[in-house]
Formats: C-alpha cells, sequence, structure tokens
C-alpha cells in the first residue's frame, strides 16, 4: 500500500505550498505575507514568487521570518519555453537552494522542472485548468511529484480552479502523481485567495528538510476545509474512513467507479470496495459547504 500519511510517524502539520509577494506580482511584503499565514494558524508556507526577468529572478529569503513554531522553504514558481497552447509554463518548485541558476536560452519547461527536481526541490505542475495544460503537456514534463488539483485565485480569476478531471484521466493510464492543494494568493483586491486550499503534512518535526522528505514521500493530504483523521484501506475489503464533519465520503476508483457514504455531521464510515476493480482508489471528504479534503492516490501495488 502505498501514500498513507496516517500511520506515519510524527503529527500534520499545515502549510500552504504557492503564494507571492511583492517581490513578483503580489501585493504583500514576504514579511506580511509570512506573517499573515502564521496568524491564520499555518506550520508552514513556501513563498514561490516568479522566477522571471522582469521580477529579478527572486527566491525569497523567508529565513528571518521563522520562528519556533512556523517554518518556511524557499521555493519560486518556474517559467521557460512553451505549453502546448503558446502560454508559458507554470511550475511550482519547492525546496529550491538559494543559489538556483536562472533559465539559459532555450531551455524548455521540462528541463528546467527537472533542474529543479535534481536540486531537491518537490516540483508540481501548477494550476493545469487554468490555463489549459493538455495531457501531453503534462507527461513532458517527465517525473515531477505532483499536480496542484486545486488553486485559489482561480477560482476566482476564471472559475477553473479544479484540476482533477486531468489528473483522473492520468492515473486511469497509470500514471502516478501526488495531489497538492494551494492558495496562489497574491491578496490584490477583488479576489479571494488566502487560506482557501493547503497541504497537511505528516512529519516528525516542523522544519524544511522534513517537510520536504514528507512531501516528497507522498506523506500529505490536501484540504479546502474538512479534516480527514485516518484511513486505513483492506485490499479486496473495505475502506475505513475517520474525519471532521461531512455530508459525504467518497472512495474514487478508475474510471467511474466509486463508493459513498452520507450523511448529517458523518465522522466515519466503512467502506465496501470487495467488487471495485480498480488499481488504486482515493478519498474525498466533502462539507456540507462543499468544501472538500482529499488524499493522494492511494496504489496497491
Amino acid at each position: 500500500m502505498h501514500n498513507l500519511p496516517f500511520d506515519e510517524p510524527g503529527r500534520f502539520w499545515r502549510g500552504n505550498l504557492h503564494t507571492h509577494s511583492t517581490l513578483s506580482d503580489g501585493a504583500q511584503t514576504p514579511e506580511a505575507i509570512c506573517r499573515d499565514y502564521r496568524e491564520a494558524g499555518y506550520d508552514f508556507i513556501s513563498l514561490t514568487d516568479h522566477f522571471m526577468e522582469k521580477y529579478n529572478f527572486p527566491i525569497a529569503d523567508t529565513l528571518p521570518f521563522r520562528t519556533q513554531s512556523f517554518a518556511t522553504i524557499l521555493g519560486a514558481e518556474l517559467h521557460a519555453g512553451q505549453i502546448g497552447n503558446g502560454t508559458i509554463w507554470h511550475i511550482l518548485a519547492v525546496g529550491l537552494p538559494p543559489y538556483f541558476a536562472i533559465p539559459v536560452a532555450g531551455e524548455s519547461g521540462p528541463q528546467l522542472a527537472q533542474r529543479a527536481m535534481a536540486a531537491g526541490a518537490f516540483v508540481a505542475a501548477a494550476h493545469p485548468s487554468w490555463y489549459a495544460l493538455s495531457e501531453a503537456d503534462l507527461l513532458s514534463l517527465g517525473p515531477v511529484h505532483a499536480v496542484e488539483i486545486f488553486n485559489g485565485i482561480a477560482g476566482g480569476d476564471n472559475d477553473r480552479s479544479d484540476s482533477w478531471p486531468l489528473l483522473n484521466v492520468l492515473l486511469d493510464r497509470g500514471y502516478r502523481y501526488f495531489a497538492i492543494a494551494a492558495d496562489d494568493a497574491h491578496r490584490k483586491p477583488g479576489y479571494t485567495d488566502f487560506c482557501e486550499g493547503w497541504v497537511q503534512v505528516k512529519a516528525a518535526e516542523n522544519a524544511p528538510d522534513a517537510l520536504l522528505a514528507a512531501l516528497k514521500a507522498g506523506h500529505f493530504y490536501s484540504s479546502t476545509g474538512p479534516a480527514i483523521h485516518d484511513v486505513q484501506v483492506t485490499p479486496g475489503q473495505s475502506v475505513t474512513v475517520r474525519c471532521s464533519p461531512a455530508a459525504r465520503i467518497f472512495v474514487t476508483g478508475s474510471h467511474r467507479q466509486g463508493r459513498h457514504a452520507f450523511g448529517h455531521g458523518l465522522t466515519s464510515a466503512e467502506l465496501d470496495i470487495s467488487d471495485l476493480d480498480s488499481p488504486y482508489l482515493r478519498v474525498t471528504v466533502r462539507d456540507a459547504q462543499g468544501k472538500r479534503a482529499w488524499t493522494n492516490p492511494i496504489w496497491f501495488a
């Protein structure tokens, strides 16, 4: 069984992996961004400004804003080359070294993504639905870690916050990616992009190296509201879920396969998967307000 964080040692740490400051096109300084997330109850963030020439290729130094209870991970949103529809690549890289080299002339998005991975970063395809990233585009990145399946600002920008449809197709074809939710907060007037989506990472300590290792291992789930307390899978038999009060709990497999439980204030469910013919499954918890939490895809082999 792969990518179940619930039995891992440590505890869950709440974090945002995608946000912007005045170093690129955000409205708040790095210090203010870190303060606001800390005061909102987050345990860590990665400040991922646009790594572009017009912004002087920033990798924000957030070390001064770390505290004993609040961690920061260096990162950036990387850009190079073009996707199939002619727009520039958007690639999220969390855990970059401060000396990460700027893109060279002619460097493609996939080349840049692989260079970020080689430098130790957790790399994800940012907001695929927002700019109509295709299956071919995503596959051209090579073995990146994750797909950003929820992007907070996209919901207010062009109503394309949800990228699960693209990931579902690739999962059905056997490709293995983790799934992350993030704000992509810019904090500009007219947008609701703060505390909209986050990850809950299971790690022994709230420190950059431990958080990065847990992200790369898939020891996390993503949320826009609900909490998932535990998921236990007995292959060929059942899935047991414990969560914050929910209206529905789903188990989703390949093609159209799924199982669900529903109720008012549902906090646990055991779902029969004895006839689920799928090499993987994932769990979704949806509350009465329509907010969701998602596990990573859980592969049986």
